[in-house]
């Protein structure tokens, strides 16, 4: 179990993280209860001078390259304080696709900045979730508890705003980091209420070796 859960959520310049930086960092940490034990944390990072934002993402966010310039941290600084937040012991980093969407801008924004891409993952008792793949397996195997809102088409959306907006979580505006998160633990509140124990089994495969008991990855078969 991590001593301590740091929910996290970036805006951003662009989708690409190889070609684009991060705008804004909001993050907020609580006990394994999902109480709060530190105060919140936003900060906005000031763009490059070579940096070419995507108008797109600037209209959804609303964080123009002028504002981040004014009002942000260097990139050298706001990564200082990331990796301070990361990488504190027993700390399991989670957001809403950040595996496969914030979780990039931070490896690569720590190797910029010249701090280990990868240590804050594993290191001292470490890990990384998504609840974005739990409320998937959620609504797949224990729906109860939640409200899942429709699109159009009559699927489900997993969109934050959305879910956040059904089941009545959201604080504030969608796509600024720190409303984000405080989304992002409403519903997590709300899951672990309803169904403690997908909680908890989700909780647990975020762990290789807890993997390695149920999968035999050379032969790729159960146990």
């Amino acid at each position: 179990m991590a001593a301590s859960f740091l929910f996290y959520d970036l805006e951003t310049f662009g989708a690409d993280p190889r070609t684009t930086r991060i705008a804004q960092f909001a993050a907020l940490r609580t006990d394994a209860e999902l109480n709060a034990i530190d105060a919140p944390i936003s900060l906005f990072v000031k763009p490059a001078d070579d940096l070419l934002p995507s108008p797109a993402a600037t209209m959804i966010t609303h964080i123009t390259p002028q504002n981040a310039l004014r009002d942000g941290l260097s990139e050298a600084a706001a990564f200082a304080r990331i990796y301070e937040e990361m990488a504190r012991p027993d700390t399991c980093t989670l957001g809403y696709n950040s595996l496969r969407f914030d979780d990039e801008f931070v490896r690569i924004g720590f190797f910029r900045n010249f701090h280990d891409p990868y240590e804050r993952e594993w290191r001292n008792g470490n890990s990384r979730w998504d609840l974005l793949d739990v409320l998937r397996m959620a609504y797949a195997l224990r729906p109860e508890g939640i409200e899942w809102p429709l699109r159009e088409d009559g699927a489900v959306s997993f969109r934050l705003e959305h879910l956040a907006h059904a089941n009545d979580v959201r604080e504030g505006d969608a796509h600024e980091a720190l409303s984000d998160v405080l989304a992002l633990i409403g519903l997590a509140r709300k899951l672990r209420q309803a169904q403690p124990k997908l909680w908890d089994y989700a909780l647990r495969l975020r762990d290789k070796r807890h993997i390695a008991q149920l999968l035999d990855p050379v032969r790729m078969l159960p146990v």
